[in-house]
């Protein structure tokens, strides 16, 4: 996946903090996923959140010269609430609607296997 641009992403993951993560719970359930849709190498899926949580979003989430979100580390998009499963990589805004976050992994994506 490297066309993703990884500077629009912040360097390193920025977790949230637990009063942040309190204020961002009630828009879980209202999150929307659609269907898994693909081309010959990736599958795609977008993410709508709810227009009002982007208010709850801290503000180094976002990109000061799109006026949107930044790419989000998995560790930032899981803390807002969004739940998929392995191998999703945020790689795009859909600056239009900023509040919709596009999605992909490789197609037949496995997850690295555990080690004991």
């Amino acid at each position: 996946m490297a066309d993703i641009d990884f500077t629009r992403r912040n360097k390193k993951p920025r977790l949230l903090s637990e009063s942040e993560r309190e204020r961002l719970e009630e828009f879980a359930d209202l999150i929307v996923y659609s269907s898994r849709y693909s081309d010959s190498d990736n599958e795609y899926r977008h993410v709508q959140l709810p227009k009002t949580m982007l208010k709850a979003i801290p503000k180094d989430y976002f990109d000061p010269s799109r006026g949107t979100l930044k790419l989000l580390w998995e560790d930032e998009w899981r803390g807002l609430g969004i739940t998929q499963s392995l191998g999703w990589e945020h790689y795009e805004v859909h600056e239009p609607e900023p509040h919709i976050l596009l999605f992909k992994r490789a197609i037949n994506y496995q997850p690295p296997a555990a080690t004991q």
